[in-house]
């Protein structure tokens, strides 16, 4: 059989999953179209300050605007965010203060966010007093109630969830499983602040972790929520009390979120939002049919093809450090830009070990296009995710399928 007739072969095996990812996709678009017409968006809104950005409406229509797709009170929403990490850096700083504990009901959080936690006389949480808990998951990836009924103490304030695997294997937490864990850590007597990192989870379900029980979301614009076309930043949105706090430590403590200019202008933002649920359906599909694909050859891929994922990454098992890098050359060399490129592992910052990126993207790093990436070390795991286009995942697959042929 050859990649073409291979390639139809798996579709074909898809397409329930399909329709539902275009259900999902539709109901969001109108969600988010709705948001739009409700805030009164208007062509002045795209256009940037300068200075200190007193009564900058595009900033803060954009805030409403994410806090209301989001199902929250309010919503911060920057290009001064430079990432998801610094999203989630300015958001745990704001909230917590010398001798709080921060508890992870989600196991060890992602690499970046290690060192912003626990890191030494860098400027950490841990440098400034605040102490760190967390939980480790089953044997299935799943969260560990009994565990967290044993850690939970008095000196929790903020309750953390990672919503995506990072470089673990195990699925991306639900919507509904995130809302099983707040309903517990309640039960447990827990009043303050349930923070979700909500990276590569946006818009793939008809609920967001903020509409189930979570106090604060955050995630980075270069990822789902900028729909691929919002050229940095990132967002944080939740509860008005908690972003208040937030807005004086993403600024200063006397002036909060009144000020704040970017005379860039906003138009990418808005419109990033607004094709999110369409880029976001496109890269889940490609992440089912590379998982699909993947699977009839023999190879062990998460998540489940059982079910529709929660996220848009996808984690890939080789037998070999050759094969991994390979693989993730390929998603390289398909890429429209740095095509020519081979990827070559290398110390990157926030990382424990050598990681080999594949992102031949438009916007440096940008996830939410076609990308993969992970550690080289064994399990050899690579770490898909993405895609602008469905044709582009699909191309991408093809050139794959040739290499691991050989």
């Amino acid at each position: 059989m050859d990649n073409t007739e291979f390639i139809k072969k798996c579709e074909k095996k898809l397409t329930e999953k399909f329709e539902y990812i275009d259900e999902v996709a539709y109901f969001n678009q109108v969600k988010v179209l709705n948001a739009f017409r409700e805030n009164n968006v208007a062509v002045r809104h795209f256009n940037g300050t300068t200075g200190y950005g007193y009564g900058d409406e595009g900033r803060d229509t954009l805030g409403k605007l994410y806090a209301e797709v989001f199902g929250s009170e309010c919503g911060i929403v920057s290009p001064h965010l430079l990432s998801g990490t610094h999203a989630l850096t300015v958001a745990l700083f704001g909230l917590l203060r010398p001798d709080d504990t921060l508890f992870c009901l989600s196991g060890m959080p992602y690499d970046t966010i290690r060192g912003v936690i626990f890191g030494e006389n860098n400027g950490s949480l841990k440098d400034f007093g605040v102490k760190f808990e967390y939980c480790k998951l089953t044997d299935n990836g799943k969260f560990n109630f009994e565990e967290i009924k044993k850690k939970f103490n008095s000196k929790v304030k903020v309750v953390y969830i990672q919503r995506s695997r990072g470089y673990e294997l195990r699925d991306a937490f639900s919507c509904k499983e995130i809302e099983e864990a707040c309903k517990f850590v309640r039960s447990l007597g827990f009043k303050g602040c349930i923070f979700v990192d909500n990276c590569y989870g946006e818009f793939v379900e008809k609920r967001e972790p903020t509409e189930v029980g979570a106090d604060i979301i955050v995630g980075s614009l270069i990822k789902n929520a900028g729909g691929g076309i919002a050229p940095t930043g990132g967002y944080i949105c939740g509860k008005a009390e908690y972003i208040d706090l937030i807005g004086k430590r993403l600024t200063a403590p006397s002036i909060g979120l009144e000020v704040g200019s970017y005379e860039g202008g906003y138009r990418y933002f808005y419109q990033g939002l607004f094709t999110a649920p369409h880029t976001v359906a496109q890269a889940l599909k490609t992440s089912l049919l590379i998982g699909q694909a993947m699977s009839e050859l023999g190879y062990i891929n998460y998540p489940s093809l059982e079910k529709t994922p929660y996220d848009i990454t996808r984690a890939i098992e080789f037998d070999s450090a050759e094969k991994m890098v390979g693989f993730i050359r390929e998603v390289q060399y398909a890429s429209p830009v740095d095509g020519f490129v081979t990827c070559e592992p290398w110390d990157m910052p926030g990382y424990d070990d050598k990681i080999i990126m594949a992102a031949g993207t438009f916007v440096s790093g940008a996830s939410i296009e076609l990308s993969a990436d992970g550690p080289v070390k064994p399990p050899y795991i690579a770490y898909f995710q993405g895609g602008l286009t469905y044709e582009h995942g699909k191309y991408a697959l093809e050139r794959i399928l040739n290499v691991l042929a050989k």
